[in-house]
């Protein structure tokens, strides 16, 4: 993981699904869960899902805060 990632989460928002708009940082943790069970896409949106999903799952989301006022 890069710092950049961190920043990706807080303004790439899902390209697609059910919650396709949503920013990932913003994704609820089943939808997460889900992609953790049934497996992450392929490429960077992937990384990024699984990257947050990690964060959510470990209870670390409050992390990203300074980066969404940043």
């Amino acid at each position: 993981m890069n710092p950049e990632d961190l920043q990706k989460l807080v303004t790439l928002r899902m390209p697609f699904g059910k919650h396709q708009g949503t920013l990932l940082a913003d994704l609820p943790g089943n939808y997460l869960n889900w992609f953790a069970r049934e497996g992450f896409p392929k490429g960077d949106i992937g990384r990024l899902l699984n990257l947050m999903h990690e964060i959510d799952h470990n209870g670390l989301s409050e992390l990203l805060e300074p980066l969404r006022r940043g």
